[in-house]
Formats: structure tokens, sequence, C-alpha cells
């Protein structure tokens, strides 16, 4: 049994008579046994604090157990020993999945702590309750002397540390206000903290981070307005918002806010797309594919909306074909006789040259006069007469001008006198035209000046004004409408008088005073005047109408219940109807159409103007004009490319025959056009994949011309097949520069007419070469081809001679002859020859022919050898100018231009006067050597302008005799 061992010590004090006193102490140890009587004792209840971060708990009362069978120290003189029943051996903790433990200090005083075993999270779980016992260290051989305290409480709360942010519960919001109206709350945004405090997991703060943006935001999230919104002003409002915890912690990430400010309804057209591009090749185009009428709920009873497609800017008031106005009048089955006063400067019309254009190449031609220019038409280009109808057509704009006369068209006295024997003018915003009668038996008052008030004479816009006259009656078509003349006044006719008249556009000539008078201010295009034929109303809208315009297809369940109306050229039309839903079905199947291939690329603005009734009148809304425009994209240009052989030589008696020599026999006209693709890789777009394709359209012009001297007309001329075309419909004109061919036709008719025009020379001695061009174009001008320049040398051949005379010849006159005397560069062998002195014709040729002689052997080994691949060669090129040699008869041929082909080669890099220098020190090669050189070189390949110049030397061989 365990004891406490005791000491009990006494002290005795002793004193006596004798002379010794003093104290005496004894002790004496003794042992008692001890039980283990009493439990140890603990508080009933402990309250603890913990945080997230840290595993001590801080309690309260302190954790202390206390145990009676520990005795208690009285004195000094009273010493203890404790024993083990009277220590605190350890706390247990009862319940489950408790995150604590706790651990004895000291076990002789009871003291012990509460700790966390892991991490705690306060998310998890804010509070622990359990129960903890102590137990001393009293214990027998089976362990029952130990004592157990009773069983005490324990509450531990878990103290949060700030470790989340705050999260926006969506990812963004939205919201939509209506302009001019201020909110007290438009949305609310809102946040939460994952942190288990009150103090950590509150929202204390929001914030817009957006700066300058007309919105403020509480403490609760609400978002309002600080002013009234517009929506002219933004139609959107984006803002960042972001959160603050009360332990300052921001938001993790911030939140977007749209708020989307929709106007005050207002009727008017939804959904219209106010740019449109029109790419050209590709149809109609939808305007309005999503359009929609917005009403407000207003009841409505009837809508009619007006929709303009404004192109008075473009060419003459729309696109039309850029052709000549001669070529658009047979295009559109105007007979011949039409005669084209305003045509596009050229080297065969060229009265028009002085005169000022505002055109581009995109569109028409169009003459600017600004009072102070004219022009006269040449002599005999009209004849007109009273007696025969006729047709005067013209497109003019005109703006109001002063009061004086202002002369389209006069026909005037030329000398002497001053009298107007017809015209076309302005005056005061009317049209008069003026027609005085020819001398006759009966001089009576008759019709002389018809006059129309019309606005479209002023107006600044452009029109069409085609007058049929069959007298006494003229009739007006003013843009394919007719119109009566409101005024017509007669007078007596001309006097007798052999005097001469004069046609002049833009002013009329005073034959009296020598000068211009009445000038016209504005601009005019394509004047007509067609004699002998009235143009008739077929005709005269063809030559309105325009290449663009608007349509409309109709879906069958709308059709009955909206009406739609155009207006002749198709620039505006109406639609009328009561339901509104057919109403934008309709709108939504307007589109734009360009049948032109090449339309002229620009802006056409739109206008939508709309009326709608309603039941009540006061209260019926009003939809404003919706304004657009049409983007017509450039379209991509063609690239007219002629080629053919491009030199070549004819002996002398084909350009002396009948039929003349061919120009451009082998001509090819090809046009095509470079665009961009989409590339497959990478590698490509980076680079830029380009492809040219070859397209067909027509041509409208080609002109030769002659490159160096005029033609001479008494012995040389340019000829084409009037029959053909004619069965084309093209027309032709030359002059001593050359030709040219008009009228709208396809390229490949272009290549048969071009490959009949001829050359002709009657005297060819002195002619050694001749060069031409060749040029087509497409829309008077607008698309223009390279230039194809074509050379022909003339071959010479002299008088047969006898052979056995010249066998016999000694060459003693070689050395007579100047070879650089011959100019190879001109285009006339006299002027050569003056300068030198010439031996006689007999001598030159029992030269040439000896020097022929010397080489017959040799040139008989080649031709056996090269006469096979000659003749695959000719096969080949489609060549036909073999060289067949025969015994039986002999002409010897001088060429001058044996060596043209070296000469041609130096022409691409250097003038022609170069060329004659170089041509003199290679002029003593003779016929034979240079045909023996391309005997040597036959089995060679060649190249394509090698291909192209075989028949550079013919032998005639017809009268050789031995």
């Amino acid at each position: 049994m365990p004891k406490y061992w005791w000491s009990f010590c006494v002290t005795v004090r002793f004193s006596g008579k004798c002379a010794c006193s003093g104290y005496l102490s004894l002790c004496l140890p003794f042992a008692v046994p001890v039980i283990n009587k009493h439990k140890p004792w603990i508080e009933t209840t402990y309250h603890g604090i913990v945080t997230e971060n840290d595993d001590k708990v801080l309690l309260d009362p302190p954790l202390i157990a206390l145990d009676k069978d520990a005795p208690l120290r009285y004195a000094e003189s009273f010493e203890v020993t404790l024993t083990e029943e009277g220590e605190i051996c350890g706390f247990r903790i009862h319940g489950q999945n408790v995150p604590f433990e706790a651990v004895v200090l000291d076990k002789s005083t009871g003291e012990g702590v509460i700790r966390a075993k892991d991490k705690l999270d306060c998310e998890l779980q804010k509070e622990h309750t359990f129960t903890i016992q102590a137990y001393d260290c009293g214990e027998g051989p089976d362990g029952t002397n130990m004592k157990k305290s009773h069983k005490a409480t324990v509450h531990i709360q878990v103290n949060d540390i700030n470790e989340y942010s705050p999260v926006f519960k969506e990812k963004s919001y939205k919201a939509t206000v209506i302009e001019g109206k201020k909110y007290d709350s438009i949305l609310k945004v809102e946040a939460v903290d994952a942190d288990c405090s009150f103090q950590f997991s509150q929202i204390c703060n929001y914030e817009i981070v957006t700066p300058d943006v007309p919105f403020t935001i509480d403490k609760d999230g609400f978002i309002k307005n600080t002013e009234k919104l517009s929506y002219g002003k933004e139609h959107m409002y984006k803002l960042t918002v972001t959160a603050y915890d009360c332990g300052k912690n921001r938001a993790s990430e911030d939140v977007l806010v749209k708020i989307s400010v929709k106007p005050t309804c207002k009727p008017s057209w939804q959904g219209f797309n106010k740019r449109i591009e029109y790419e050209p090749g590709t149809g109609s185009l939808a305007l309005f594919p999503s359009m929609h009428l917005e009403t407000c709920d207003e009841p409505i009873t009837s809508i009619r909306a007006s929709i303009e497609l404004e192109t008075n800017h473009i060419g003459k008031g729309c696109d039309r074909d850029t052709y000549s106005e001669k070529s658009l009048h047979k295009l559109c089955g105007a007979s011949s006789g039409t005669v084209e006063l305003l045509p596009a400067p050229s080297s065969s019309a060229n009265w028009t040259v002085g005169l000022p254009t505002d055109n581009g190449h995109d569109s028409d031609q169009v003459f600017e006069f600004n009072g102070t220019q004219a022009i006269k038409v040449p002599d005999g280009m009209v004849s007109t007469s009273l007696k025969e109808p006729f047709t005067i057509s013209v497109w003019m704009r005109h703006g109001p001008g002063a009061h004086e006369k202002e002369t389209i068209l006069c026909n005037s006295d030329k000398t002497e006198m001053n009298r107007h024997h017809y015209s076309l003018y302005v005056h005061n915003c009317r049209l008069i035209l003026l027609l005085r009668q020819d001398p006759s038996e009966a001089e009576n008052y008759k019709p002389a000046e018809f006059h129309w008030k019309l606005n479209q004479v002023c107006d600044k816009e452009w029109h069409h004004f085609v007058l049929n006259v069959e007298f006494p009656t003229v009739s007006l078509f003013v843009d394919g409408s007719a119109f009566e003349p409101f005024l017509v006044t007669e007078d007596y006719p001309l006097h007798a008088s052999k005097i001469e008249t004069q046609l002049t556009i833009g002013a009329c000539w005073q034959g009296g005073s020598g000068r211009m008078a009445q000038f016209f201010r504005g601009s005019l295009a394509g004047l007509m005047v067609r004699s002998g034929k009235l143009e008739n109303k077929k005709v005269i809208d063809c030559l309105y109408t325009c290449k663009e315009g608007l349509d409309v297809q109709l879906p069958e369940e709308v059709a009955s219940a909206v009406k739609v109306e155009f207006n002749p050229n198709q620039s505006s039309l109406t639609v009328e109807g009561d339901d509104i839903d057919a109403f934008d079905k309709v709108m939504q199947h307007i589109s734009y159409l360009n049948s032109r291939q090449f339309p002229t690329p620009g802006i056409r603005h739109l206008r939508i103007s709309t009326t709608v009734k309603c039941f009540s009148e006061e209260s019926c809304v009003t939809v404003p004009d919706a304004e657009g425009y049409v983007m017509v994209l450039q379209p991509e240009e063609p690239k007219i490319s002629l080629s053919g052989i491009d030199h070549f030589a004819r002996s002398a008696a084909e350009f002396e025959s009948q039929e003349g020599v061919k120009l451009f026999p082998e001509l090819r006209i090809v046009s095509t056009i470079t665009r961009e693709v989409e590339a497959d890789t990478e590698s490509e777009a980076a680079e830029g994949t380009v492809v040219s394709e070859e397209i067909m359209h027509n041509l409208d012009t080609c002109e030769v011309t002659v490159v160096g001297d005029e033609l001479d007309g008494e012995h040389e001329s340019l000829e084409v097949d009037m029959s053909q075309l004619q069965q084309h419909g093209m027309e032709m004109s030359s002059s001593n520069l050359g030709l040219v061919i008009t009228g709208v036709n396809t390229m490949a008719n272009y290549e048969q007419v071009l490959h009949l025009i001829r050359y002709k020379n009657w005297h060819t001695e002195a002619l050694f070469d001749r060069k031409f061009k060749l040029v087509c174009s497409e829309l008077n001008g607008r698309y223009i081809s390279n230039d194809f320049k074509v050379e022909v040398n003339v071959i010479h051949t002299a008088s047969p001679v006898e052979h056995a005379n010249n066998a016999m010849v000694q060459p003693n006159f070689i050395n007579p002859i100047h070879h650089a005397s011959v100019d190879l560069s001109g285009h006339n062998l006299v002027n050569a020859h003056q300068a030198s002195v010439v031996p006689s014709a007999a001598t030159i040729v029992i030269v040439v022919c000896v020097s022929f002689l010397v080489f017959m052997i040799i040139l008989g080994v080649f031709r056996i050898r090269a006469a096979h691949q000659r003749t695959m060669r000719d096969q080949e090129n489609g060549k036909e100018n073999e060289m067949d040699w025969d015994d039986s008869a002999l002409t010897i041929t001088v060429n001058p231009m044996e060596t043209y082909e070296d000469q041609h080669s130096s022409e691409e890099e250097e003038e022609e006067e170069e060329e004659s220098e170089d041509g003199e020190e290679e002029d003593d090669i003779t016929s034979a050597e240079s045909e023996s050189s391309e005997d040597e070189e036959g089995g060679e390949p060649e190249d394509q302008q090698g291909a192209s110049r075989q028949q550079q030397l013919e032998w005639d061989d017809s009268t050789l005799t031995y």
C-alpha cells in the first residue's frame, strides 16, 4: 500500500542551576499508509476560443484539476512528500470526431491545456462542444485505484480569418432603360463572401471602376443613373463593378454591367442599314431585308411609302451604257442616217477637241459650255430640209440663266447676212425651235417658232430631249414623255439667196459680223440629227432607259394586299397598303439592280418617305424619312490584249495587186480580268493569290493609224470589205492618217473584220517598209487595248537577164558599188542614192549574178538538207512560203531588207536613227549569204517571233532559164 513518510521532530529546552542551558531536538521518522480516497476535481463548464490558423485554445476558466489526496503544506516545520495518488495523470475528451486533445502541463498542480489536432476551418464548423474528464495517478494492481473526475462540458468557438474575397453571383448583368428618364434604381448587383464570420463575410461596399459614366452604385449594390440618358449619344454603356468585404478585401473578379439605352418609342423604319454595298455582276440586291415599320402600337388605317434612288450625279442622270450616241441609236433599233454632232475627239472627228469636258472614262462624254465657247460643224455633215422629216435629240443640263438667248444648235448664213435658217435654243426656261422656210412661190405665213415652257429646261438636272419634226408639226419628248408646245408663232419664208450656211453648236454664227453670238451655258451630250425619218417611241424610251434602278418581286401572299407603282426609269416606286405585316414584306423584297457589265462605281442615295393614316387624326403618328445609300463597288477592269504577227515581208507585186496585203491576218483579241481569290494555305495568303480570267464583252471602236508619213492617196490606201462591215452593223471612216471602225459588236466579229483590212501601194519602187498601229476600245474609250504595231517590208525583184552572159562576166565592177549608200531605215530609197554615184542597172545585175553563181554549189548542198526541215517548219507555223529549187528558170532577187531581223531586234532598244547606222555596217551581206545563213539555222528551235517571221524572202523562179 502506498505510504506517506512523515518525520516527527521534538525540540526540548532545558535549564538549571548549573551553568549550562540549551535546546534538544529529536526527529523520529515514521510511515503512515496512504489511501486514494478522493477523485480529481475540475470545473463543470469551460468556454474556449481558437483561431483558424492556430491550434492553441484559450479557455475560460483555465483547465486545472485538483485532488484532495494531495496533502497541504501547513508550516515550515511540516514537510510533506507527495505520492502518486495525489497527482493528475491526464485528461480524457469524450465525443465523436472531436478535433481537439487535452494535455497535462504539470501533474502535481493538475494544470492542462486543450489544443487542436489539425487546422480548423471556421467555414466548415464555427463551434465545437464536447466533454472532458480528469484522472489521477492512483493505481492498484488492477488499476482500480485510479480516480476520475466528473465530466465537464467544453464549448469552443473557432474564430474566423479574412481568407476569402467577395464573388459576384452573376457573371454579368444586363439592363435596359429608356432615354430621357432618371431612375431610382436600374438594377442590383450582388456579391457574396465565403468567410464564416459576420465581419469578414459581409459586403461593406460596391464601386464602379469605369470612369466618367453617368451612373452611381450604393453599398447595397443598387445602380442608378445620375443624369438623363440619350440614345443618340450612346446606345449602350458598359460598366465594370467591384465589391469589398468588411475586411477590405476586393472582389477576386470584377463584373461587367451592360446598360442599353432604348430610344423613346418613335414611329420610324427599323432594321435599315444606311450603307448597302453592291458588287457588279451579282444581279439584284435586296435593299431592306430586315426592315420593318415601328408604329408604337398606334392603330394604322393605311400606309404609303415612296422609295427614291438618286442617280442624277451618275453620267446623264443614271447609269447607262457609255457607248457613243450613234452606237446607242443603233442598239436601240434606230435606222441609218443618224449623224453625231458631238462625238468623242478622234482623228476622223476632231471638231470637238477644243471643248472642255467634265467626264471620266467611267461615264459618258459630256461637253461643257461656259458662255464663251462654240464649235463649227464641218460642212456636209448634216443636210436637212423641211420637205422631209428629221429628228434632233440631245442630252442637256441647264440651270437658270440670264435673259439672253442661249443657242444649242444653229444653222445660219456663213457670210454677208445674219439669218438663222433653223436653230434650237433656250430662253427664260423655255425650249424654242426656230424653223424658217426656204423661199417658195407662195410667200404665206407659216409656223416658224415652237415654244415649250418646261421646268426640265433649267432645273440643273440631266434630261433627254427629242424633237420629231415633220413640218408643220413638231413633237417634243422629254425623258420619254411627250409635251405639246404652248405657243407657235408664224413668219414669212426667207428671201432667196445663194449664201452658204454654217452649222454651229453652243452659239450662233453671225455671217454679217463674222463672230459668234447667243452663247450657251450648260452641259450637252449626244447631240444627234437624223434626216429622212422620225424616231419612234420605242427607240426614244430605249435611249432614255437606265441600266440601273429599283425592282421588286411581290410575294404571292401579299400581292393583292399591297399596290406598287414605278416611275418610267425605275428610279423611284411607291408602295400602298393597309396591312403593316404585308407592307413590311413588300419593303423587304425591294432590290437594286444594275445590268451593266461594267457599271459606274460610286454612291446612289436612297430616301424613303412615308405617310400614314390613323383612326384618330389628332393622335396619328408621323414617320420620319429614312435615308441611306447604295455603294456600287469598282468593277474588275478588263485588260484588252491585241496580239498576232507584228513583222513580215511581202513582194512588191502583192502590194500592187488588186487584193493588196492583209495587215492583221492572224490578229487575236483577248480580254482578261485579274482578281484575288482566297488562299488555301497561310503561305499563299501571305504572298497573295491572284488569278487571271478571260471574259467576253463588246468593242465599239478599232482604229488603224499609220506610223510615220501619212498615207498618200495617189498611190496607197487602206481598205476593208464593206460588205462584212454592213453585215455586222459597223461603220468605217478613213483619212490620210488611217481608218476607224465603229459600232458595238463582239470581239470575235471585230477580229473577223480586222483580218480583212488590206494595204495597197501602186508605186513600191521607193518603198522598203510601212508601219501601222492598231488600238481597240470599249465603252467610248473607257477601256483601251494595248498598241499593236505591225511592220511590213517590201521585197523588190529585178528584171530577168540572160544567164550565159552573167556567167562570163568577171567581178570587176564590185568595187564601185557602195552598199553604205542604201539607207535601210527609211521608206524611200531615192534620197539615199542621190548622194552617191550609182552604176547602171545592168552593171548591178551582172555583179549580183556573179556573186550568186559563186555560192551556187554550196546552196545546192544546203537546199537538199534543208528542204525537209523547211517544209515541216512551214506546216507547223501555217506558212506557205517554202522555197523550191527549179533549174528551169532563175530570177535574181535583191532584198535590201535581208538583215531586217537584226535591225528589228535593235529597234526595241534603240531609236530608228541609231538603227540606220547599224544597218550600214551589215549592208554588204548578199541575199545569197543571208539565205545560206537561214538554211544553216533551219534545224534549230525557233522562238515565237522567229516562227512569225518566216516570210522574209520569196523566190520567184518562174522565169529562170539556163
